[in-house]
């Protein structure tokens, strides 16, 4: 059984919603999941799971959140060499450009992203909990 933990900041809830939602999926695939507000979690922490997925919304010009999650995962950047990650978050505008940012500066720390990252507009649909649940599944292994 995979040990899997969920780190998310979320604003509004919508990211919350899909950090849930990535959970249900890392559930049904047989993961041993916990689920981390972003303020619950700390770098030293990543060695204690086989894989981890990062939850945070488009904020400003399409950036992370600054005040608490941008520091939370600079933190963790050193230590994402060869680990297995997902990315997924919520935006209201733009056209993605957060996240392209954010993959990139994964791959570049040398981090194994397991699946495409996912962003969902606004309020996440029935469609979009699926996508979340099928991300879940992926981080499972």
């Amino acid at each position: 059984m995979s040990k899997v933990a969920i780190v998310y900041w979320s604003g509004t809830g919508n990211t919350q919603v899909m950090a849930r939602e990535v959970e249900k999926g890392a559930r049904a695939a047989g993961a041993d999941v916990r689920v981390f507000n972003v303020d619950e979690f700390s770098a030293i922490q990543l060695d204690e799971y086989d894989a981890v997925g990062f939850g945070c919304p488009s904020m400003g010009t399409e950036t992370l959140e600054e005040s608490e999650f941008e520091p939370l995962f600079a933190s963790c950047e050193p230590y994402l060499n060869g680990k297995k990650i997902v990315l997924f978050g919520s935006y209201g505008w733009g056209d993605g450009e957060w996240m392209r940012n954010w993959n990139e500066r994964s791959k570049a720390a040398g981090a194994f992203l397991l699946a495409e990252s996912l962003i969902v507009h606004e309020v996440p649909t029935p469609n979009d909990c699926k996508a979340c649940n099928a991300l879940g599944k992926a981080l499972a292994g």
